[in-house]
């Protein structure tokens, strides 16, 4: 279950209270998972150098008997990103499941804009910057 979350618009963050979590799953979390943070964080390693993850910094229900551990990203070129660890347990149990672990964005971060085909991304100053530089290399513009 990777935290759902309604991205921010390309190029800027957008603030939300409850950012990572669909609302009808914001809850109290379960108090044996959220207690859980250093097997959230073992599990992160199998993915993560020890170096690349930060301070704790929450647990966020997601669902009865299902939270997300949420750890700061260090790792370069991933400012405001977030590790997570979804962790679960049976009812009973005293023992929690890792079921996920991941990298997500979060409202603070820096993400690519939204991707555009070639032939919408050609504007009609990059063709004016090919005709004047084919013409000072002396090469002929092909006919259309």
């Amino acid at each position: 279950m990777i935290p759902m979350a309604t991205r921010p618009a390309a190029g800027r963050a957008v603030k939300s209270e409850k950012f990572g979590v669909p609302v009808w799953r914001v809850g109290k979390p379960d108090a044996v998972l959220a207690a859980e943070v250093q097997v959230a964080r073992d599990a992160l390693l199998s993915i993560a150098k020890s170096e690349h993850i930060g301070a704790h910094i929450a647990a966020r229900s997601e669902g009865e008997r299902v939270t997300t551990q949420l750890f700061e990203c260090k790792l370069p070129g991933y400012a405001g990103w977030q590790w997570f660890a979804v962790l679960a347990r049976v009812p009973r149990s005293k023992h929690a499941t890792v079921s996920e672990v991941g990298l997500v964005a979060s409202v603070d971060s820096v993400i690519a804009p939204e991707w555009l085909p070639w032939s919408e991304r050609v504007r009609p100053e990059d063709e004016q910057l090919d005709e004047s530089e084919a013409v000072t290399e002396g090469i002929d513009e092909p006919e259309a």
